[in-house]
């Protein structure tokens, strides 16, 4: 009888240990995901501001109305792949949702409501309420 208590209880143990490493990984995979989606949007912003400048400098400097023009084209031909990727990224987000899921993964499920955390999350939320 105290073999079958030790093995009920030793199966136990390494449930409970192959749980706990599925959550760390699980909000491993949380952190990293929100990171880079963070950082693709920040790119994206960072993008915007350069063309912003370089229309505003053509325009405020004495040179011709198509100067730069290929840079700017080729800015533009950026910002569009980074949208790409970031339509990638949200496929990549849903995949791991359903493999949280599959896990049974609470974790997976934590998703924010609205743009990322800190001042971006508040910045989208002051959009919504304008």
């Amino acid at each position: 009888m105290k073999s079958a208590t030790a093995n009920a209880a030793n199966a136990a143990s390494n449930n409970t240990a192959s749980n706990n490493t599925v959550n760390i990984h699980s909000l491993r995979i949380t952190r990293d995901l929100q990171e880079a989606e963070a950082a693709l949007d920040e790119a994206l912003i960072r993008q915007a501001n350069l063309l912003a400048t370089m229309v505003r400098a053509r325009r405020e400097t004495a040179v011709g109305p198509f100067t730069g023009q290929e840079a700017l084209l080729r800015l533009a031909a950026s910002q569009k792949a980074m949208l790409d990727a970031s339509g990638e990224m949200a496929r990549v987000h849903g995949k791991l949702l359903d493999v949280g899921r599959e896990m049974g993964s609470g974790v997976a499920d934590d998703c924010p409501s609205t743009g990322s955390a800190g001042e971006a999350g508040q910045a989208v939320a002051l959009v919504r309420a304008a």
